[in-house]
């Protein structure tokens, strides 16, 4: 096995994690918590996003590890395949680091930051409302998107890894 073929299954491996993490939240987490009420929406995204920004080390052992091994797979078929493959296994790993991992640290982060800094204690009903909308809205439409990306990603590395 060489070490494209390793690279290419540790990322059909920690890719699909990580687009089973966020397909989770889109499917089960987000509309699970939009049964609640404002308060409790955005206490309960709270501590959930609390274990995630402590560093979990098995989410972000397959977090991170999804990004070094899309790295990998790039850096192993820019040497080893002819520039035709090369390009199509550069352009799949830019569309997950782009699609998933920049919307990350452009859209959800920020968006989890913030409402981490909410007391919801100390803000009124129509604010907590307005503060939910405001975030609600955004990340749930930007992981919708990242998901989509992520699956196609992992399906398509999943091709390249059985054909080759």
């Amino acid at each position: 096995m060489s070490f494209l073929d390793l690279s290419l299954l540790l990322a059909v491996l920690s890719c699909s994690l990580a687009t089973g993490f966020i397909f989770t939240y889109a499917v089960v987490v987000m509309p699970g918590f939009s049964k609640l009420n404002d308060k409790a929406f955005i206490k309960a995204f709270q501590v959930t996003d609390a274990v995630i920004q402590n560093n979990q080390p098995l989410f972000m052992l397959t977090w991170v590890g999804s990004i070094i091994s899309v790295i990998s797979v790039i850096s192993f078929s820019i040497v080893n395949l002819e520039l035709p493959y090369a390009w199509l296994m550069i352009g799949i790993g830019a569309i997950y680091l782009i699609g998933v991992q920049g919307t990350t640290i452009a859209i959800h982060l920020p968006l989890n930051n913030h409402i981490q800094n909410i007391d919801v204690d100390k803000l009124d009903d129509q604010t907590l409302s307005k503060e939910r909308i405001k975030f609600e809205t955004r990340w749930v439409s930007f992981n919708k998107l990242r998901t989509g990306i992520g699956f196609m990603v992992t399906l398509l590395y999943l091709l390249v890894l059985i054909i080759r």
